[in-house]
């Protein structure tokens, strides 16, 4: 499935109503498949663009939401799993027709709080009636368009619907450090090189926090763990705040003194995008924990796992020994969820899902907090293990 930080916007609809001759029509390229044959498109097809005012979005083409036989209710399934990762969804139509299966789907976006339109495609065939125009507003609160894929004339009112009805929270950048330092201040960035950092590179949210330090008019200064405690000793001015990777928490506390505010990159993903709340509130639930529970550990970008992986290996081993319990560990990749039911599970795990919106993080461990499953996150987990929770968590207490 799809992941990206971009905005979202997911075009669903019927067989052959048009919607991939629509995604076509606004990228302005050939991007999806356009045939007569009903059930062409088969699988959700991606295309990353600039919206004047959103900025890039990512626009999703889907299969039909009437596909029939064993294939196609799989074809559906993937198209329905598709509604928990967008952020504007656009139902298309044709010839006045919103009946059931377009009802199902606006009752979908509207349980996950996601706002759509309807785009009345094919207009020059059979344009969008009062009716049911009036029908889409009564009943759904839905803004509707005529349109059509062939003759875009009205392009521009597309384009304007679309940055009219995005929420401007999928799109505005938020600060990760921004209210907790002021201008002029220092950040010290501990980023651990090991087998497991990138080659060549720092990983995303380590790059995106020392971004967020210039953008707020401060100083990140970035070193590894081994150094923490000399550069510390010579700094004429200490650093307002201590930013470690998760990995390094317990040998990184010992260097930093405890008067100096310290935190993970992890925990301030965890607050960035995902319910920060729910965390702090599930977190000590790692305590309760008995021998054969099930832990979910959910990671949201596939890689190749290599050694002491930080989901597979070093997190699982650190609970163990913290617990002294014998634990039952699933890891899952990507964005979907395991097929056994997740109420089975004693605890869930999410990583700081830097490759996710908030919106899709928390879409993913939502239907644990439904079902009553204590949810935390890397970072923090990784610190009440380490015994240093109440340190780790002491930047954001108020």
């Amino acid at each position: 499935m799809l992941k990206s930080q971009k905005p979202h916007i997911g075009i669903f609809g019927r067989r052959n109503v048009g919607k991939s001759s629509i995604i076509n029509a606004i990228t302005g390229q050939e991007i999806a498949i356009v045939s007569p044959v009903p059930g062409t498109t088969t699988d959700t097809v991606t295309k990353t663009m600039e919206i004047t005012g959103v900025g890039p979005v990512v626009i999703t083409d889907t299969a039909g939401i009437d596909d029939e036989g064993e294939l196609g209710r799989k074809r559906v399934a993937r198209t329905e799993r598709t509604l928990d990762l967008i952020d504007l969804g656009v139902i298309v139509i044709s010839h006045n027709q919103f009946g059931e299966f377009e009802s199902k789907v606006a009752a979908e976006l509207g349980r996950r709080g996601t706002p759509f339109f309807v785009l009345h495609n094919k207009s020059d065939l059979a344009p969008l009636t009062d009716s049911t125009r009036d029908h889409l507003t009564k009943n759904f609160d839905a803004a509707a368009l005529d349109f059509s894929a062939i003759h875009p004339t009205n392009y521009e009112e597309l384009i304007a619907i679309i940055q009219k009805t995005m929420p401007e929270s999928s799109y505005r950048r938020q600060s990760i450090l921004g209210d907790l330092v002021t201008k002029g201040d220092i950040v010290l960035m501990v980023a651990p090189v090991d087998a497991e950092t990138p080659e060549g590179r720092l990983i995303l949210p380590q790059v995106q926090a020392i971004r967020d330090c210039l953008d707020n008019d401060c100083t990140a200064i970035v070193t590894k763990d081994p150094d923490v405690r000399i550069l510390l000793e010579n700094m004429r001015t200490p650093p307002r705040i201590v930013v470690t990777d998760s990995q390094a928490f317990e040998k990184v506390s010992a260097s930093v003194p405890d008067h100096i505010p310290m935190t993970s990159f992890s925990i301030l993903y965890a607050r960035l995008k995902g319910d920060f709340e729910k965390f702090r509130e599930g977190t000590p639930a790692i305590s309760k924990l008995c021998d054969n529970d099930r832990v979910l550990i959910l990671e949201s970008c596939s890689h190749h796992v290599i050694g002491d992986d930080i989901g597979r290996v070093k997190l699982p081993r650190w609970l163990t020994q913290f617990t002294g319990k014998k634990l039952d560990f699933e890891t899952v990749a990507g964005t979907d969820l395991p097929g056994k039911e997740i109420g089975d599970y004693k605890l869930v795990i999410q990583c700081g899902g830097c490759m996710l919106t908030r919106k899709q993080v928390n879409m993913r461990i939502r239907p644990a907090i439904e079902r009553g499953v204590p949810v935390t996150n890397y970072g923090m987990a990784i610190a009440w293990c380490f015994g240093i929770y109440n340190r780790a968590m002491e930047p954001f207490k108020e």
